[in-house]
């Protein structure tokens, strides 16, 4: 079977993977070297308070952010950070944190400099990239560069998608059933800088 093929065992790494497995094995026996029962107690249920939604963006690593290890925080991510509820990726992620690990915060994080918001200001295109940028399509068009905007940019639409997919999430069935039923769930929209590394506050906690 010619290497590379479908069902070829590829068992020698190549350069550039190579580099990761060495910089896995380094990190982990760092963990291990600060606290020897590091991974053994993320063996166990994870429980986390929070669930972050953000890009997918390479430069915004959710967890580092916030200074959290491991477990502590539930990760969505994806082009734009977009909070679609027929998305079954986002749907079987929200139910998730809501109704297994009981989150208590969720966060929709945006980032300047993000490269769908770019995307979606450069004009609508017919494609995977395009039809998923669809509601941020609308929302340049209606609110960030219509006739009442003194910012048509793109920090300005960065921070009115965020603080609209706070406004959809908090209308998704799966958000309304468990504060219908009691769970204390708290949504929060947030921008993150790039060049400073700073989280800000983009609306009010709903």
């Amino acid at each position: 079977m010619d290497e590379g093929s479908p069902g070829t065992v590829i068992t020698q790494t190549d350069s550039s993977s190579g580099e990761l497995f060495a910089r896995n094995r380094a990190w982990a026996e760092s963990k291990v070297r600060v606290d020897p029962t590091f991974f053994s107690r993320l063996v166990g249920q994870q429980r986390p308070r929070y669930f972050w939604i953000g890009c997918s963006d390479s430069r915004v690593p959710a967890t580092e952010i916030v200074d959290l290890d491991p477990g502590e925080m539930f990760v969505h991510r994806n082009v734009a950070n977009l909070a679609v509820a027929d998305d079954p990726s986002f749907a079987a992620a929200l139910q998730f944190a809501v109704e297994v690990l009981e989150v208590s915060h969720i966060m929709i994080v945006g980032h300047y400099g993000c490269g769908g918001v770019q995307a979606a200001m450069d004009g609508e295109t017919d494609d995977h990239i395009g039809r998923w940028l669809s509601p941020i399509h609308g929302l340049y068009r209606d609110h960030v560069h219509g006739p009442t905007s003194d910012r048509g940019d793109a920090e300005a639409l960065c921070e009115a998608n965020v603080a609209a997919q706070v406004a959809t999430l908090a209308v998704n069935p799966i958000i309304q059933k468990a504060w219908t039923g009691g769970h204390d769930i708290t949504l929060h929209g947030w921008v993150y800088a790039i060049g400073d590394g700073l989280l800000h506050e983009v609306c009010a906690p709903v």
